[in-house]
């Protein structure tokens, strides 16, 4: 597209190109890649698990003069450059322990934000009270399809109105629903909201989602166990590097006990050992 007389296009959210595209809307997708993070959920018989690198952000400021350099110097591609730049320059001082991309809503549905984390904390403070309003007036606990729903409505919302811009992020909604059992949902900055039995964001999805299709290919039935492992597994695989347990972040729900937690360091040490002695 040609900056001189299609510009009009690329800088205003709510008019489509001639070919009929929202090139906002696409440059969204292309921030969730944009910060050189991978995540992936799985869904088995009785629980439902998501994994994601846990990065520390890097100075914003100092990363847009890098690739503006570099690009103008080289054909470094822009998702491997953000990459790269935020292994040499994290913020030595920052307390890693605050750095998460997992968010409980309730005590019952979790969200995994890939992307702007920034983003993800406006929208989660938004959907905690939109799931709160909801308890207070119907007397139960917001479903997982309904409030993917919402995610993905207020999402769709943004890319309606000249002053807003569309959210950076991809959502990964969990949760345990009394008739469906186990639900994975992904909401994207588009608007579009679908379940799944596995599924993958960020800068490795496509080769991720290879990976899922492979290991998901007869409907297995996994257990708990099994669940979690394939996901630690299949980001291990693409990213090909073995993970210490600091390094990543799991969130999990189960029918047995559908309460989302953030799994601890030494569980997820657990799985990464029987990971290692299976392999």
């Amino acid at each position: 597209m040609s900056r001189g007389t299609g510009a009009g296009y690329d800088r205003h959210i709510t008019i489509f190109s001639p070919e009929g595209r929202l090139y906002q809307v696409e440059y969204a997708f292309k921030a969730v890649k944009a910060s050189g993070i991978t995540s992936i959920g799985v869904r088995g018989k009785d629980s439902v698990c998501v994994v994601t690198q846990k990065k520390v952000p890097v100075s914003v400021s100092h990363l847009l003069f890098i690739i503006l350099w570099v690009r103008n110097a080289s054909r470094v591609s822009l998702c491997n450059l953000v990459f790269l730049v935020g292994i040499s320059m994290q913020d030595k001082l920052l307390d890693q322990t605050s750095v998460t991309h997992l968010f409980p809503i309730t005590n019952y549905l979790g969200l995994l934000a890939t992307g702007m984390t920034a983003d993800a904390r406006s929208l989660v403070q938004q959907a905690r009270n939109e799931a709160a309003e909801f308890r207070f007036k119907w007397g139960y606990e917001m479903p997982v399809d309904v409030f993917s729903k919402w995610v993905a409505d207020k999402s769709q919302i943004y890319t309606q109105h000249a002053y807003m811009r569309p959210l950076g992020i991809v959502a990964m909604i969990l949760g345990i629903d009394e008739e469906k059992g186990p639900q994975l949902f992904k909401c994207d900055p588009a608007g579009h909201f679908f379940g799944h039995k596995a599924t993958s964001a960020g800068l490795k999805e496509q080769e991720a989602i290879n990976f899922l299709e492979k290991k998901m290919k007869n409907d297995p039935a996994f257990s708990y166990e099994e669940t979690v492992q394939t996901a630690i597994s299949a980001l291990q695989s693409v990213l090909q590097e073995d993970f210490k347990a600091t390094e990543i972040e799991v969130g999990v729900v189960k029918a047995e006990d559908p309460a989302f937690r953030v799994l601890s360091t030494e569980e997820i040490d657990e799985h990464l050992t029987a990971i290692s002695e299976r392999d």
